[in-house]
C-alpha cells in the first residue's frame, strides 16, 4: 500500500493518519474499519475469484461499496498498518466452530506494540473481536460488550474462546506465532473460497458493526442485535434484499436475486 492508497483508506473509514503509533490509535483504527467496511462473501456466492493483491483489495474494499471476508479485510488492515509504520504481520488460524478444527483457514493480524503482542481481527463475522486483543494466556479480555480469553493448547498453540450469554466458553479459533508467507495465505484463501466443504461456499453472509450493536445477514434473514435486544426479519423480495444490502450493509454490487437466495432453503 502506498501513501495515496493509505489516504483513501483512512478517508473511507473516517480516520486521520496517526501522530503516534500507540494502543489508542490502534483501537480506534480497528473499530473504524469494522463500522465502515462490512464482512461479506457475496463474490464467493456469485462465483467470482477472491483476489488478494494490494490493488485488488484496495479497489474492492476502499474504492467500491463492497466488503469482504477474512483474507480480504485483514489483508487490507495489515497493508495499512505496515504503511503507517506498525510492526505487523499475518497469522493463520484454525477455526474450531465445528466438531473437528479446520485447516489454517482464517487470517488475523499480529501487531507488536509497546513490548506486547496484539491480535487484530477484522473478519470473523458476528463473533469478531471488536477491539485488538493483547496476546495473554488464561486471562479474561474484555471489549465493549464481549469477553475473550486465549487458552494454551499442546497441539494448537492457543485457542481463542468467547464467553457466551450462558457464561460458558466457546472455542473460536487457534493460532500460534509461526511465520506466514504470501503463498500460505493464497493456498488458504483458494480452499476457503472454492471448496464445497467450506462454510463460505454454502451460505450467503454479511455482517456490519454498528455503534450500538451488530447487524447480520444469513441466507435471507437479517438479525439486528443491540443493547435493547434482538430483532429479526426476512428479505422476501428483490427490492427489499437489494436495498438492505446497500442501505444497511453498504454493499452495492451487480448480482442476481436468484443467486442471493439460492441458499435460503438450506
Amino acid at each position: 500500500m502506498n501513501e495515496r492508497m493509505l489516504e483513501a483508506y483512512l478517508n473511507k473509514i473516517e480516520m486521520t493518519a496517526p501522530k503516534d503509533l500507540n494502543r489508542t490509535y490502534l483501537k480506534l483504527l480497528h473499530a473504524s474499519q469494522h463500522t465502515k467496511i462490512p464482512f461479506e462473501n457475496l463474490d464467493i456466492v456469485n462465483g467470482n475469484p477472491i483476489l488478494l493483491s494490494e490493488e485488488a483489495l484496495f479497489n474492492k474494499l476502499v474504492m467500491s461499496q463492497r466488503g469482504g471476508y477474512c483474507f480480504e479485510l485483514n489483508g487490507l488492515l495489515l497493508n495499512a498498518l505496515i504503511q503507517m509504520g506498525f510492526e505487523a504481520r499475518a497469522l493463520l488460524a484454525r477455526v474450531h466452530l465445528a466438531e473437528e478444527p479446520s485447516g489454517r483457514s482464517h487470517q488475523v493480524t499480529l501487531v507488536t506494540l509497546e513490548d506486547e503482542k496484539w491480535v487484530l481481527d477484522a473478519g470473523f463475522g458476528s463473533q469478531t473481536p471488536r477491539e485488538p486483543l493483547p496476546y495473554r494466556l488464561n486471562e479474561e479480555l474484555k471489549t465493549d460488550s464481549q469477553t475473550f480469553r486465549f487458552v494454551e493448547d499442546q497441539f494448537y498453540g492457543a485457542i481463542l474462546q468467547i464467553k457466551t450469554e450462558e457464561e460458558s466458553w466457546l472455542d473460536l479459533y487457534s493460532l500460534d506465532m509461526s511465520y506466514v508467507c504470501k503463498g500460505d495465505i493464497e493456498y488458504a484463501n483458494h480452499y476457503t473460497s472454492t471448496h464445497p466443504n467450506s462454510a463460505f461456499t454454502s451460505r450467503c453472509i454479511a455482517t456490519i458493526r454498528n455503534h450500538d450493536g451488530i447487524t447480520t445477514l444469513l441466507n435471507g434473514k437479517v438479525k439486528v442485535k443491540t443493547e435493547l435486544g434482538v430483532t429479526e426479519y426476512n428479505l422476501d423480495t428483490k427490492d427489499t434484499y437489494m436495498s438492505t444490502l446497500k442501505d444497511t450493509f453498504g454493499i452495492d454490487m451487480d448480482i442476481e436475486f436468484k443467486t442471493l437466495t439460492k441458499y435460503d432453503a438450506i
